[in-house]
């Protein structure tokens, strides 16, 4: 069924629907292209955004790696993160905290020092779809690697954890885990994980916030991101999916707002891949983080086949993507 390709394909589709929306308020969106959304590819090709990029990059670096392992793999997704800040490509409105922690790990300066400490904005998440999707990883190795991908540019653990919880969405769907399901096992993992800190992959990280103990400071992220976890719950229990996601469970411009509001639009009917992004880009709020984590979704619970085929030639980068997918799937 092709899960891998399946939802790193859908990642860039909703990447590139949402691209022209991110900055427009929901009736302008609606005007637009009705209340439905964006459903189709506009361009040859079609263009994504610093999320696909970073994904990319993400990805990448984890193909290139002889292990996973910290030591093997912090090097390389610097060198990853490092390239795509100075590709001509990196036009499309990049997040300023990437930017900022990129600019400090050119300094060859420790990781720890060089992420932006406070921030736990949606590039944590945005790019850790393949860290869900890698088929060889244990589970500290997946929940290590989300962390250390998000923390190398966002420090906040709010950050570590909604990027840990968006890889595993995308493993346990591309693993066959019902949708129905799927809210109650993040929320169950985030209550046990809630005092686990991954020194081995973040090391004194948890120094930088004022935390009074590493357990204290990754406790905050896991809190933060339970509850908005719980208003996907309220959002999806009210029934009324009319209007604009971001209403019911945040704008997506912060980390745990990303993973929820892209929750929530691929739970109102994940049977329904194409209406999944062109929910996600029809919302007032960081549309294409939205829309490119919930294609993320849907894609690896239904596979390649859940897409237009056409839109795979359409879309920007469709070899490196391809390529990333043929090595997993």
């Amino acid at each position: 069924m092709q899960k891998v390709a399946g939802s790193l394909f859908g990642l860039a589709y909703g990447d590139a629907l949402g691209k022209p929306t991110e900055f427009q308020d929901y009736a302008t969106i609606v005007a637009t292209y009705g209340a439905r959304g964006p459903r189709q590819l506009t361009g040859n090709p079609a263009l994504v955004t610093d999320d696909t990029q970073m994904a990319l990059a993400v990805g990448e670096a984890m193909l290139e790696a002889p292990a996973i392992t910290p030591a093997a793999t912090e090097p390389l997704l610097r060198a990853h993160f490092l390239a795509w800040a100075k590709s001509p490509d990196n036009n499309r409105a990049p997040g300023m905290t990437c930017l900022r922690a990129c600019a400090a790990l050119s300094e060859n300066t420790k990781w720890q020092h060089a992420t932006v400490a406070g921030s736990k904005g949606c590039g944590a998440n945005m790019r850790v779809t393949p860290v869900g999707l890698h088929p060889g990883l244990d589970e500290d190795q997946r929940a290590g690697l989300a962390q250390l991908q998000a923390g190398l540019t966002h420090g906040h653990p709010t950050g570590l954890a909604a990027s840990e919880l968006t890889a595993y969405a995308c493993w346990w769907l591309a693993g066959g885990r019902k949708p129905g399901d799927l809210l109650d096992a993040l929320r169950e993992r985030a209550g046990s994980q809630r005092t686990v800190y991954r020194e081995a992959w973040l090391g004194d990280l948890w120094q930088r916030s004022g935390a009074g103990s590493a357990e204290q400071f990754i406790a905050q992220g896991w809190d933060e991101t339970a509850a908005a976890l719980d208003r996907v719950g309220v959002a999806l229990r009210a029934g009324d999916f009319d209007g604009d996601p971001c209403l019911a469970t945040g704008e997506g411009w912060i980390a745990e707002e990303a993973l929820a509001t892209a929750l929530y639009c691929y739970l109102i009917s994940p049977d329904e891949p194409v209406a999944v992004l062109g929910r996600g880009a029809a919302s007032s709020g960081d549309s294409d983080s939205i829309a490119c984590l919930a294609g993320a979704f849907a894609g690896a619970a239904l596979g390649m086949g859940a897409w237009p085929a056409a839109w795979r030639e359409q879309i920007e980068y469709a070899d490196r993507l391809a390529r990333l997918a043929a090595a997993w799937d």
